[in-house]
C-alpha cells in the first residue's frame, strides 16, 4: 500500500471519529432529562451532565496534545482515549444512579479531548493550502453525525428487554450502542491508521535531507525545502530546532526519552500563545462556540413559546440545521481554495454580526402574524448558521498556521479548551436569559463587534509567516 492510500485511509478513519462523536452527542441528549428524572436527579444535573463532557475534555485536550507532540505519534493515543469513551458510554448504559451517569459523561468526555492530537497530526500531515479543505471536511464528518444520530433513536427508544442483569430500554441503549461503535472504531483505527510522516514541502519543490554523518536509520529527518521559497514551519519549527533535537538527541539516553522532551526545549507560553495573533485566533474560537451553545440552548424555547413546535417540529428543525451547516462546510472547504484564510474569517465575522442584529430586531419583540414572526425566524436562524463554517474552519487553519509545528498538538489542545469552556458557559449564560432576549442577543452582538474589531486591527498579522517571510526576503534581496 503506497503512501497516498495510506493517507486516504487515515483521514477516513479521522472522519469516522468525528462522526461517532457526532453521533454520540445526538443519541445521548434527547434522552438524558428523562434518564435522569428517572433517577431522581434534580434538574440542575442536566446541566452538570452536559457540562462534565466538555470539562474533561477540557483538562485533557492539551495533555493529550504534549503526548502527541513529543511522541509524533497519534494512533496509541486515539486506540488508548477510546478506552474512556468505551468505559464512559458502558456507565451510562448501567445507569444505577444519578453519580454514576454523571460519572459517565465525565470518563467519556476525557476521550474527546484527543482531539487535540488528531488536529495536531492534521496540521502536520497536510499542506498549508489544502489545510482549510481538509479541516472543513473533518468538521463536516461530525455535523453528518450529527444529522444521522436521531435516525438511530428511532430503533433505540424501541428497545425494551433485559441482558443479563442490565435493562435495555429506551433510556439505557444509547449508552450500550455507542460502547459498541467505539469498540468498532478501535479495530478501524488498528487497520486503516497510519502515523504518516510529517509534510513540509508544497508540491513542486525538491526536497532535500540533511543529515548528520552519523545519525543512525531511526533518527528523525529534517526536510528542507530545495526551493527559492522560505520553509513553510512557522518561526522556526524546523530548521534550528529540529537540527539542534537532532544532535542533542544522540548524547541522551536510549530507548526514546529523548523524542519525548525535544519539542519543548525551547518552548515558552507567552512567547508562543501570546501573540497578537494567537490571542485573536482563540478569541475568534471563545466568542465562536460560546454564541452557538448559548443560541441552541435559546432556540427551543423559543419556539415552543413563539411557534408552540413540539418534538417532532424540533427534530425537523435540527435535521434541516444539520443540512444547511454540512453544505456550509464543503462551500468554505472549495472557497478556502480560492481565497486567504482571513478574508474567510472576516466574511464570517460579518454574517454573524448581521444575524445577529436580525435576530435582535425581529425575535426579541415578534409583531406582525405568525407567519411573518415564523419567517423572521427562519431568516435568523439561517444567518446564523450561515456564517458558522466560514469562523470555525478560517480560525482553526489559521491557528494551525500561526502556531509551531513542533508543538502543534499542545497548541491544538490549549485552543480546544478554550472552545470547551466556552461551551460550558454559552449554556449557563443563555439558560437563565430564555424570557430576556435583548440581554442574551446583546451580550452576543457586542462580542461579535470585538471579535470583529480585533480582526480588522490585527488583519496583516493573520497570515501564515512565510508570506511574510517571504515578503521580507525579497525587500533585502532588493
Amino acid at each position: 500500500m503506497d503512501n497516498l492510500q495510506k493517507r486516504n485511509l487515515t483521514f477516513l478513519t479521522i472522519g469516522l471519529i468525528f462522526m461517532l462523536s457526532g453521533i454520540e452527542y445526538a443519541v445521548i441528549l434527547p434522552t438524558i432529562w428523562r434518564y435522569l428524572q428517572i433517577l431522581e436527579a434534580p434538574p440542575y444535573f442536566l446541566g452538570l451532565g452536559l457540562s462534565a463532557f466538555s470539562l474533561s475534555g477540557l483538562l485533557t485536550g492539551p495533555l493529550f496534545g504534549i503526548w502527541s507532540d513529543r511522541s509524533r505519534t497519534t494512533k496509541s493515543i486515539i486506540l488508548f482515549s477510546n478506552l474512556f469513551e468505551i468505559a464512559g458510554n458502558f456507565m451510562y448504559f448501567i445507569g444505577y444512579s444519578k453519580w454514576l451517569l454523571l460519572s459517565s459523561r465525565l470518563v467519556a468526555g476525557v476521550g474527546a479531548g484527543a482531539g487535540s492530537s488528531i488536529f495536531g497530526f492534521l496540521t502536520r500531515s497536510t499542506k498549508p493550502e489544502e489545510r482549510a479543505g481538509i479541516f472543513a471536511a473533518i468538521m463536516a464528518c461530525r455535523q453528518a453525525g450529527l444529522l444521522v444520530g436521531p435516525a438511530f433513536n428511532l430503533f433505540l427508544r424501541l428497545c425494551d428487554f433485559k441482558l443479563g442483569p442490565f435493562v435495555v430500554n429506551k433510556y439505557t441503549s444509547p449508552g450500550i450502542f455507542m460502547c459498541l461503535l467505539w469498540v468498532l472504531l478501535q479495530f478501524v483505527v488498528l487497520a486503516l491508521y497510519w502515523d504518516l510522516p510529517p509534510i513540509s514541502s508544497e508540491e513542486g519543490t525538491v526536497m532535500v535531507e540533511m543529515k548528520q554523518e552519523d545519525d543512525d536509520d531511526d533518527e528523525e529527518e529534517v526536510l528542507l525545502m530545495g526551493s527559492d521559497e522560505e520553509p513553510l514551519h512557522p518561526y522556526g519549527a524546523v530548521n534550528s530546532d529540529q537540527l539542534e533535537t537532532s544532535t542533542s538527541s544522540r548524547m541522551k539516553p536510549a530507548r526514546g526519552a529523548s523524542t519525548f522532551s525535544n519539542p519543548f526545549k525551547t518552548f515558552s507560553v507567552s512567547s508562543e500563545l501570546l501573540r497578537e495573533e494567537v490571542v485573536v485566533l482563540l478569541t475568534a474560537q471563545f466568542i465562536t462556540l460560546f454564541n452557538q451553545t448559548a443560541l441552541e440552548t435559546m432556540v427551543t424555547p423559543l419556539t415552543q413559546r413563539l411557534f408552540s413546535f413540539g418534538e417532532l417540529s424540533n427534530s425537523l428543525m435540527y435535521s434541516l440545521c444539520g443540512v444547511e451547516v454540512i453544505l456550509g462546510f464543503f462551500f468554505v472547504r472549495w472557497l478556502s481554495r480560492k481565497v486567504a484564510d482571513r478574508v474567510v474569517l472576516a466574511a464570517g465575522l460579518v454574517i454573524c454580526c448581521i444575524a445577529c442584529i436580525w435576530c435582535l430586531i425581529f425575535l426579541c419583540n415578534p409583531r406582525g402574524g405568525y407567519g411573518w414572526e415564523l419567517s423572521s425566524f427562519i431568516i435568523g436562524v439561517f444567518l446564523q448558521l450561515l456564517g458558522l463554517p466560514f469562523v470555525a474552519v478560517s480560525q482553526v487553519s489559521l491557528f494551525s498556521k500561526v502556531t509551531a509545528e513542533k508543538t502543534q498538538g499542545f497548541s491544538q489542545g490549549v485552543r480546544r479548551s478554550v472552545g470547551g469552556l466556552a461551551t460550558i458557559l454559552g449554556p449557563l449564560w443563555a439558560g437563565g436569559l430564555t424570557n430576556n432576549l435583548y440581554i442574551m442577543l446583546g451580550m452576543m452582538l457586542a462580542l461579535l463587534i470585538m471579535i470583529t474589531v480585533m480582526t480588522v486591527l490585527s488583519y496583516d498579522r493573520l497570515t501564515e509567516p512565510r508570506a511574510v517571510q517571504s515578503a521580507q526576503s525579497s525587500d533585502s534581496g532588493g
